[in-house]
């Protein structure tokens, strides 16, 4: 695997001709290799516009970005793209190609030998949750959650540092958007990407990112942190308006009840509602709401009671 590329802004600029208003104003970011960084803001932040600067598919003003140290105006533009995966909200998949022949595109285009391509496309399929199968079907013959993981496996293919992901489930119902974010982190954890996500969708950024750079109108950089830091201390009055009020609940969505210190179960086992470790604290705080209880019994994967997940546990997390 090759190992996730740092990403770089170094005082990036943009301003289209014929507008006043900068795309992109002294934007400035440093993103850890292997992080998920996750770019939202209103229409007119310049998140697209910085994504799209990083393969060059935008050029900038002034400043430079930079991957692993090197700048992207030091290589050819085709041989950069060929380096970073490109997801994209209309997928754009070829319609007269075979989903195992789109999959194939950049590595046919960096000389790979057809078994090799066979053995990247049968794994990248299993990977992102397809039949081996599919590499036979085209397109037209998919749904579009199923044609945006065969956007995401092409994307994988070389095996790039870097993945962009433009608004890629924007034009998903909430299902199938809900299924594919959680697809997107697993695959992530496992394949060790330094990932630029784009989206205006404040819930999508907390669900997927490890770190959240929110921008505003004019492209500049209103906060930068991890999802719990911002929540927990919104950097200014628009970023405060801009993740809305529900903020406690949104922090507490990002912990599980297996992550919080339980009460032990003494006796015998409480008469009450049942979670697993795997709950959220917020939808286990629901269900004591629900209920009206101030309290619920977690269980382990093999049903067995692991403690007690009280009210007053859960609101101890937001005062952490």
């Amino acid at each position: 695997m090759n190992r996730a590329g740092e990403i770089v802004f170094d005082h990036v600029s943009k301003t289209y001709p014929g507008r006043e208003e900068h795309a992109l104003n002294e934007f400035t970011l440093e993103i850890p290799g292997g992080t998920f960084c996750v770019l939202v803001g209103p229409s007119g932040g310049g998140k697209t516009t910085a994504l799209k600067m990083v393969n060059r598919l935008v050029s900038f003003d002034a400043g430079d970005i930079r991957i692993d140290g090197r700048s992207v105006q030091e290589l050819p533009a085709v041989e950069l793209r060929r380096g970073i995966g490109y997801v994209i909200q209309q997928v754009g998949l070829f319609p007269h190609m075979t989903v195992g022949d789109n999959i194939a595109t950049v590595p046919r285009l960096l000389g790979w030998d057809r078994a090799r391509m066979r053995a990247r496309t049968a794994e990248l399929l299993e990977l992102v949750g397809l039949e081996a199968g599919d590499a036979k079907r085209y397109p037209a013959q998919l749904s579009g959650g199923q044609r945006q993981r065969v956007g995401l496996a092409r994307a994988l293919a070389a095996d790039p540092p870097v993945l962009l992901m433009d608004e890629p489930f924007g034009a998903l119902d909430p299902i199938t958007r809900a299924r594919l974010q959680q697809e997107v982190r697993r695959l992530h954890h496992e394949v060790a990407k330094t990932v630029i996500f784009v989206t205006h969708d404040i819930d999508e950024a907390i669900t997927m990112g490890d770190r959240i750079a929110i921008l505003r109108q004019g492209g500049s950089l209103a906060q930068y942190d991890t999802p719990d830091a911002i929540l927990a201390h919104p950097a200014d009055e628009f970023v405060e308006r801009f993740i809305g009020e529900d903020r406690a609940l949104r922090r507490l969505a990002l912990h599980h009840v297996g992550d919080v210190e339980l009460r032990p179960v003494q006796g015998p086992i409480p008469d009450t509602a049942r979670v697993a470790v795997t709950t959220t604290v917020r939808n286990a705080v629901s269900l004591m709401l629900e209920t009206g209880t101030g309290e619920v019994l977690v269980v382990g994967d093999d049903g067995a009671p692991a403690g007690v997940l009280t009210l007053d546990s859960a609101t101890a997390l937001l005062r952490a």
